[in-house]
């Protein structure tokens, strides 16, 4: 923080889990594996969806778009964790500050509402599968993805852009391994009323459109799984979902736990391991959800396995 000027803020040192130094290496490690695993298993499912013909299907379009998103935001967090846990120099500029929020912020929500447009996918090819072609046409599932992308530039354009022009002179340590809105918060000492209103009334306007388009969409599908006189048909239409409702039950309750928790003193150490698992852990899951509960993405890894060896 340069002297003179309590509103110049040049950099911020993250304080990151606050473990003890011998412990910094094992966290190191399990982070590097769990990031690599990540890496690995959404780069393969891209490249999977785009080489085999079986896999050319909205689903699998959105299920792309997941998997690239869950790349760009957990590669915006990981890294620099990663540095900090082995490295001396715990800073991160200012600047990189702001392009870490804006990247995450855009992503994190795109991510919301791709999962929302899957439900409605999974709608469309159970409830009404005669005009599931029509329906969920190539451009239809180009404009909500695009949609997607949208509603998750502005939401990080608008929190970053509030969040930033701030004036900060209490410190520029944050209590937290990236740069979150709550911590960046807490450091200023302007009136944060605004930005406060304005992350309540945004999260919960993401969360609340996106689980209402879900939980609406899995209501005419279950009626329609119970309509069907097939067992074998129920159990089929059940399946094509299970990998997708297992996602959203993972990202939406880790999302409502971080941010429309109660306030409390003790949260933070709490708030930080929650962060980890939606920001780290859930890009690595996604892949595996989507892998081993689900039959076609299982015949498209076994018949890449026996061209390759």
């Amino acid at each position: 923080m340069t002297q003179g000027n309590s509103t110049k803020v040049t950099e911020f040192f993250l304080l990151g889990f606050g473990a003890p130094h011998r412990f910094q290496y094992v966290l190191f490690v399990i982070f590097l594996v769990i990031y690599v695993t990540s890496m690995v298993g959404n780069i393969g499912m891209i490249l999977l969806i785009k080489t085999d013909p079986r896999l050319q299907t909205p689903m699998y379009f959105f299920l792309q778009h997941l998997a690239f998103v869950d790349i760009c935001y957990t590669s915006a967090i990981t890294p620099k964790m990663l540095q900090n846990f082995i490295a001396e120099n715990i800073s991160i500029s200012f600047r990189g500050c702001v392009v870490q929020l804006l990247v995450y912020g855009t992503f994190a929500t795109s991510d919301a509402y791709l999962l929302a447009a899957m439900a409605v996918d999974r709608y469309v090819a159970i409830c009404n599968p005669l005009h599931y072609p029509t329906v969920m046409s190539r451009r239809v599932c180009i404009h909500l993805v695009a949609g997607s992308y949208v509603m998750g530039s502005i939401n990080a354009s608008v929190h970053t852009g509030f969040t930033f022009s701030l004036s900060f002179c209490k410190s520029n340590t944050l209590d937290h391994y990236f740069c979150d809105i709550p911590p960046i918060l807490a450091l200023s000492c302007s009136n944060t009323d605004i930005n406060v209103m304005l992350l309540a009334i945004f999260v919960g306007f993401n969360l609340m459109s996106t689980v209402l388009v879900i939980i609406f969409s899995y209501i005419y599908i279950l009626a329609a799984i119970l309509k069907m006189s097939s067992t074998t048909g129920s159990k089929k239409a059940f399946s094509t979902c299970a990998s997708h409702l297992t996602a959203v039950t993972i990202f939406y309750g880790t999302v409502a736990y971080m941010y429309l928790q109660p306030h409390a003193n003790d949260s933070q150490e709490n708030m930080k391991v929650v962060s980890v698992f939606y920001s780290v852990v859930i890009p690595m899951l996604n892949p595996l959800i989507y892998s081993l509960r689900n039959k076609e993405v299982k015949e498209a890894l076994k018949m890449m396995g026996k061209k390759l060896f």
